[in-house]
Order: C-alpha cells, then structure tokens, then sequence
C-alpha cells in the first residue's frame, strides 16, 4: 500500500524521490561502510508505496549520525524476490515492507538476520509475537476491506452490503469490482479472506461471485480509479480497497476538505496485512541497521505513519490522528492466515483462482 503511493495515488517526497532515482545505481554497488570522516550511510529497501515526512527523516539523520539511502524495490512482491536472489550478499541493509503474506518465502531463505529492538516492548499485543523468532520487527498494520460508495447506494435506495454473503446476492449484481489476485496486493488479500471465511467452499463462493457479474481489474488503481463510482466515475460502487481510504477522502480533497467522507469500509471479510523491517543477512552495517529498524518503531515514526503511508502504527501507544478514530474502519475481528500456509498454498490457490474466474 500509502500508502499514498499506489494506494492513494500519491507520490514520494521530492527529497524520496531523488533518492529512489539514484536506487539502480546503489543497488548494484551498496557503499555502506562507515568512515571516520562522515557519517554511516544505511540502505534502506522499500516497495514503492514507503513515505515519511522529510523532516522526521531529516531529525534521525542529524541526531544518529546516520544517513538513510531509500533504495526503491518495486511492489512488495518484486522487492522480496530481489532480496531473496541477493539473500546472504544483500545490496542493502535493512528491508521495510515485506507483509505477511511474503513473510515466510524471506525467511525460509535466510534472507533476514536476528534483531530484538528495544522498542518492540511497545508493540501492540496482538503483534508483540509477530516477530518471527525476533528475524523481523512488525512495523505497521492495515485491512484490506470491502468499500463502498454510500452515496451511490443512498442515491439509488438500495441498502448497502455489509457481508461477503451479500456480495453474491442478485441485489448486488454488476455492482462488484475486485482486483486479480495474481497481481494485486489488496486482490490476494481479498481472496486470502474468502479461503478464510469459507475454507475448501471459497471456489464455490467465487463461483458465486462471477455468477454475480463480479469484475476483476488488474491492479488497485485500476479497480479505485477505473471502476468505482466514487474514485473514478465508474459504474462499480463496491470495491476491494482498505479500512482506511474513506479518510483519504478529506485528507487529499482539493480545495476544502469536506466534513465528512462518502464512502465507508465494510467491516466484515477484511483481512490484516502485518508489515515487517529486518536487517538483511550479510550487511556490513548492522549496528547501524539496528538503530535504523528502532527508529522504524519509534514513535516520530509511528506517530508519522497513518497520514503518510495510510496505514495503523504497530505501537500501542500512538494516538490516532481525528480523521482516522473517525473515519477509518475500525475492523476488530480481521480475517488472517498462519504465513506459512499462505506461502506453500498461495500458488495452488492462483491457479484455481484463475480456473473458476476463466482467467
């Protein structure tokens, strides 16, 4: 996600973006090594949606003495491929974005090396036992979740669905547009949460979906911004999207930021996505690294985090920005998966994806 980026449509600081244009040339030849002339340069390897404020960036750098090269690695899915091909030889230090649904395949090849930060005493309890043997520090946490327009629906008195059961019912026929799950974060996650819910029955749900003249768009953009009612002027007003897009309604409004939003999350289906940071196996950097992935939990960061990247902090102990407490979903009992079943199934559960949907 954010998520600004390929969530939300928005775009890296300037000072990330000049950074990530210099990405292809620091990732074939990494100078991490630190001199006793100037400070520590620690790479840091994010997917494409990673964005903080410049000057909670810019306050670490001076106060650590360490300097942080964002090396941009595409999506989640192509950064965790790369690190796993460099994984003991990495071309950066630290990686942030690898969510639980990539968890296991970095881990099983040795990608990450063991770190307790002292900041994890203040992660939530329901992800202080997410670190995996202490390879990786949960860092935030989103839900990917059923939205819907609410004008559209208040416009055309009809009720708004508000189960995955509803979304088969002939009341709500055409009116679904999810993503492909073969290239799409929020599609497969959507789909992890119909195995969920349903078990060895998804294929029949799914079945009843494209009954239902379900549409698939290949990307979140595509489905947000193309076929929604509501992001794009589509004929679509229910979409795959996250708990916390309606506040991004106000957030990026132009002009005056509306009062309140037109969209809302649906709470049932959704499913938690857990995003990781881990000092990459094989850096020359690690004590550095190691106050890179503190800093990633600590709470400028945190607190940084909902408006910039979309997402919730893994900290307990950050309020919420007034946009979120009152417009984001606030999705209690999240759909999930144990990450090694997602990892030895999720390419069986593609491909009879794509053999129910005739894609």
């Amino acid at each position: 996600m954010k998520r600004i980026p390929a969530r939300f449509a928005v775009v890296l600081s300037a000072s990330a973006l000049a950074l990530a244009a210099c990405s292809s040339d620091s990732a074939t030849e990494p100078e991490t090594e630190a001199t006793t002339d100037g400070p520590v340069t620690v790479q840091l390897l994010t997917h494409d949606s990673f964005a903080l404020s410049e000057d909670v960036i810019a306050e670490f750098e001076d106060t650590s003495g360490i300097d942080i090269e964002l090396v941009s690695g595409g999506d989640a899915g192509s950064m965790v491929a790369g690190a796993i091909l460099a994984a003991g030889a990495p071309t950066a230090d630290v990686m942030f974005g690898v969510d639980n649904t990539l968890i296991t395949r970095a881990l099983d090849e040795g990608v990450f090396e063991p770190y307790t930060s002292p900041e994890a005493e203040s992660l939530r309890p329901d992800l202080a036992d997410q670190t995996f043997d202490g390879l990786v520090t949960p860092i935030d946490f989103g839900d990917v979740c059923i939205n819907i327009d609410d004008t559209w629906f208040e416009a055309e008195g009809i009720a708004p669905p508000t189960t995955l059961e509803d979304l088969a019912d002939p009341t709500y026929s055409g009116l679904l547009v999810v993503q492909d799950p073969g290239t799409s974060s929020p599609g497969l996650a959507f789909l992890l949460s119909t195995v969920a819910r349903y078990g060895d029955e998804w294929p029949d749900y799914w079945q009843r979906l494209k009954d239902n003249d379900v549409a698939v768009a290949g990307s979140w953009s595509d489905a947000y911004y193309g076929d929604f009612t509501f992001g794009g002027g589509g004929d679509r007003p229910i979409v795959v999207s996250y708990a916390t897009s309606p506040p991004a309604e106000i957030v990026y409004a132009e002009g005056e930021p509306p009062e309140t939003v037109s969209t809302s999350s649906m709470d049932d289906g959704c499913y938690r996505q857990i995003e990781y940071a881990g000092i990459l196996a094989g850096s020359d950097n690690v004590e550095a690294a190691q106050q890179v992935v503190d800093w990633l939990l600590s709470v400028p960061v945190q607190e940084d985090i909902p408006l910039n990247m979309f997402v919730f902090p893994a900290r307990a102990d950050i309020p919420l920005p007034e946009v979120f407490t009152e417009f984001a979903g606030q999705v209690e009992d999240p759909e999930q998966l144990p990450a090694d079943y997602v990892a030895e199934n999720v390419e069986g559960l593609l491909t009879e994806w794509g053999s129910v949907m005739g894609r």
